[in-house]
C-alpha cells in the first residue's frame, strides 16, 4: 500500500462555509504543513520548467502566497493583483462579474513592463472570473501569460475551460467535484 500523501490528501474540507450547501476546500491546512506545502510549489513549477518567466503574477489573497514561493523558487519578481483601493499609486482596473453582483481587480500601471512573460498563480480556480480579469490586466501592459496554475480546480464550476477559451495554459493540481 502506497502511504504517500498527495496536495489533495493535505486540503480539508468545511461543510457549510460559508454558506449552508457549500464545501469550503480549506488551503490554510496545506500551507501549514511543510511538506505539504513545498509539494505543492514543486508541482506548480514543474509544468513551467525551462521556461522563461520574468514574473509571477498572484491573485488576492491566497495567491500571494502561493505566488511568492513560486516566484522565490524561480528567482523572479513577484506581482500582486490586488481587490479595488488596496494598492497605491497609478493602477489599472478590470471589473468581472462575481455570483451576486460585480468586482474590481486592480494592478500597478507598471508593474509588467511589454514582452515580460507571466506565470498567473492561484490557490482555486472555480468560475475563473478573478483569473480572467487578472489575465486582461497583464495583457492590457503587455505581457504575455505562459500559464495559469491552481492547487484546485472545481470543474464544476467550469473556470478551466473559460481560461482554456481565451487560449490560457491551465495547470491545476488537483480537483474537487461539486461546488
Amino acid at each position: 500500500m502506497n502511504n504517500r500523501k498527495t496536495v489533495k490528501d493535505y486540503i480539508r474540507t468545511i461543510v457549510d462555509f460559508p454558506h449552508e450547501g457549500i464545501l469550503f476546500r480549506d488551503v490554510t491546512t496545506l500551507f501549514a504543513d511543510a511538506r505539504g506545502f513545498r509539494m505543492a510549489v514543486d508541482q506548480m513549477l514543474h509544468p513551467y520548467a525551462g521556461q522563461r518567466i520574468d514574473k509571477v503574477v498572484g491573485l488576492e489573497a491566497r495567491g500571494f502566497i502561493l505566488g511568492g514561493a513560486v516566484a522565490h523558487q524561480l528567482g523572479t519578481g513577484f506581482v500582486p493583483v490586488r481587490k479595488k483601493g488596496k494598492l497605491p499609486g497609478t493602477v489599472i482596473s478590470e471589473e468581472y462579474q462575481l455570483e451576486y453582483g460585480e468586482a474590481v481587480v486592480e494592478l500597478h500601471d507598471d508593474a509588467i513592463t511589454p514582452g515580460e512573460t507571466v506565470l498567473l498563480v492561484d490557490d482555486l480556480l472555480a468560475t475563473g472570473g478573478t483569473a480572467e480579469a487578472g489575465i486582461k490586466l497583464v495583457e492590457r501592459l503587455g505581457g504575455e501569460i505562459v500559464g495559469c496554475a491552481f492547487v484546485i480546480d472545481l470543474p464544476d464550476l467550469g473556470g478551466r475551460k473559460r481560461l482554456e477559451a481565451m487560449g490560457m495554459d491551465v495547470h491545476a493540481l488537483c480537483a474537487f467535484e461539486g461546488f
